[in-house]
């Protein structure tokens, strides 16, 4: 079997078996304890590593080229990159957002406060320790902690989708086509749980369509920059690093916002405002990826 029917099959594996447990086991559990639900919500991650051991299987291809080997040698910059770059881009996307609408800043912190008192956490409580400590310790665990923490379900992601969706995608297409489709990819894979809110809420104008545009674009910029870590190593695991650093730290903006601002704009990176910075490494890393694929053809695949 060729690398084309191989990955038709993964995708056809991956959505059938994802996109059931979406409609048939989270979704009826949106109305459950938050908790619980969070729980069934990171339970999809872990489906497009399952299913790209499946599709070996079906498929007898093997357990080769598995890109799972660390490979740290050489590969310093990379890692510093795929750990603290993300957080780098949030920041960074929130300072765009402010930079805008500097009227929805507020360094004490108002928006966490009502986050605090949502979450059950008294107010006589809060004010035993000072909301500017409160905030600077966020911020230094968003920084430190989410790369290793999300490390595991992260990489039930990354192992399918940049380990062996992408590698595919580069062998039968492009650079550009490759990361355009895979993106658009990740992105629909998303499809049925940003139906029930994930990341861009229900109700708005547009829903549910506008909110799985907008994650498409999204992964699309995202993916090339994931991408590119993951070709640079010859290992998926600097992606899931990043993956796993980026959705720890991906609120970190929205601790010094007045209302939590707007998932479509900011200052969260899924708005477009808040995403500006991770536009521009999406496009730095396709450059790369272009020229290495000049450089080096077919050594992404190999690797």
């Amino acid at each position: 079997m060729n690398e084309k029917k191989r990955l038709i099959t993964y995708l056809v594996i991956t959505f059938a078996l994802s996109w059931s447990y979406m409609f048939f086991i989270v979704r009826p559990a949106a109305g459950a304890a938050s908790q619980t639900y969070q729980l069934l919500v990171m339970g999809c991650m872990f489906f497009p590593a399952a299913c790209m051991f499946l599709t070996r299987i079906v498929t007898r291809e093997g357990m080769h080229e598995l890109l799972l080997a660390p490979r740290f040698r050489g590969n310093g910059r990379a890692y510093l990159l795929a750990y603290f770059g993300p957080v780098v881009l949030v920041v960074l996307g929130a300072a765009v957002y402010y930079a805008v609408f500097p009227g929805k800043l507020d360094w004490s912190g108002g928006y966490y406060r009502q986050l605090l008192e949502a979450s059950g956490v008294p107010y006589e409580a809060q004010q035993a320790v000072p909301m500017r400590t409160l905030l600077l310790l966020q911020a230094v665990q968003a920084v430190l902690l989410p790369g290793l923490v999300n490390l595991i379900p992260s990489l039930g992601e990354e192992w399918g989708w940049r380990g062996y969706m992408m590698p595919k995608l580069l062998k039968t297409m492009g650079t550009v086509p490759a990361v355009l489709v895979g993106g658009l990819i990740w992105g629909l894979w998303h499809a049925p749980i940003i139906a029930l809110g994930h990341n861009y809420g229900v109700g708005y104008p547009g829903w549910p369509w506008l909110g799985i545009a907008a994650m498409c674009l999204f992964c699309i910029a995202f993916g090339a920059f994931l991408t590119a870590l993951t070709v640079k190593t010859g290992s998926c695991i600097p992606a899931a690093l990043a993956h796993g650093a980026f959705n720890g730290s991906a609120a970190l903006g929205t601790l010094v916002s007045a209302d939590g601002g707007n998932p479509f704009v900011g200052p969260v990176p899924s708005g477009i405002l808040g995403a500006l910075p991770l536009i521009l490494a999406a496009i730095f890393s396709l450059l790369w990826l272009t020229k290495h694929a000049e450089e080096e053809p077919g050594e992404e695949n190999n690797q």
